[in-house]
C-alpha cells in the first residue's frame, strides 16, 4: 500500500546517497531544522552535537549511533541529537574525513604512505571487516584462523584512521558546539517570545470578548 509504484533502481539509490531528492541544502536545513525544535537546553542539544560530529571521524562504521548515544550520555547531552549530528559524515565529508584522518594516522605512527585513493580506501574496509567477520565465524565453527589479512587491516588503515581522526574529530565537534549552542539558544528564545505573544493575545482579546458580554436581563 505505502510501496513505491516504481521501485528504485541500484543507481537510482547510488545516486540519492550522494546527491538527496531535495539537495544538500534543503537536507541540512531540515536536520538544523530538528536540532534547534528538540525539546532540550541549548547547553545539552550542543553537547549531543558535538558527541555526534566527533564520532563521524571514527572508522567504526555501523556503530556511529551507538558511540554517539554513549558519548553525549557521558557529556550529559542529548541523545536524540547526538544520532542526528552523526549525518556529519556522509557521502560527501566522509572522503575528506578519510584523507585527513589516514595522512595524520600515518604521520603519528611514522607508517609508510597510505592509500590516497579513495576507491582503494573503501575497498580495504570492505576487505577488512570481511575478514573481520571470517575470524568471528571461525572462532565458532572450528575452522583455521588466518589472521595475516586481519593484521594488515588492522595496522594500515583501521589504527591510522582511528589515531588520525581523533585530533580533527575533537577539533571540529568543539567548533560545532561553539557555533550551535547560541544560534539554538537564540531560535528557543525567539520561540518562546512568539509562544507568549500568542498567549497575551489570545487573553486579550479573551477580555475584550468579556468586557462586551452583556449578562441577558431577568
Amino acid at each position: 500500500m505505502f510501496k513505491r509504484r516504481a521501485p528504485l533502481t541500484a543507481l537510482n539509490k547510488l545516486a540519492r546517497a550522494f546527491w538527496p531528492r531535495g539537495g544538500w541544502r534543503r537536507a541540512a536545513s531540515y536536520v538544523m531544522h530538528r536540532l534547534r525544535r528538540l525539546p532540550d537546553s541549548s547547553e545539552k542539544i550542543a553537547r549531543g552535537i558535538a558527541a555526534g560530529v566527533f564520532v563521524s571521524f571514527t572508522p567504526l562504521f555501523g556503530f556511529h549511533f551507538l558511540m554517539a548515544a554513549g558519548i553525549a550520555w557521558l557529556l550529559r547531552g542529548n541523545i536524540l541529537a547526538s544520532l542526528i549530528a552523526t549525518f556529519f559524515g556522509n557521502p560527501i565529508t566522509f572522503p575528506i574525513i578519510a584523507a585527513v584522518s589516514m595522512e595524520l594516522g600515518s604521520f603519528m605512527l611514522d607508517g609508510p604512505e597510505v592509500m590516497k585513493s579513495g576507491t582503494k580506501l573503501t575497498q580495504g574496509f570492505v576487505d577488512g571487516f570481511g575478514e573481520l567477520r571470517r575470524v568471528i565465524v571461525a572462532t565458532f565453527t572450528g575452522d583455521p584462523v588466518n589472521l595475516r589479512g586481519l593484521s594488515v587491516f588492522f595496522n594500515q588503515l583501521f589504527l591510522p584512521y582511528l589515531l588520525g581522526g581523533l585530533l580533527p574529530g575533537a577539533v571540529t565537534a568543539f567548533i560545532m558546539y561553539l557555533i550551535c549552542k547560541p544560534i539554538i539558544h537564540a531560535y528557543q528564545a525567539r520561540r518562546r517570545e512568539r509562544f507568549l505573544r500568542k498567549i497575551e493575545e489570545r487573553l486579550e482579546r479573551t477580555a475584550r470578548n468579556i468586557d462586551r458580554y452583556t449578562p441577558p436581563s431577568d
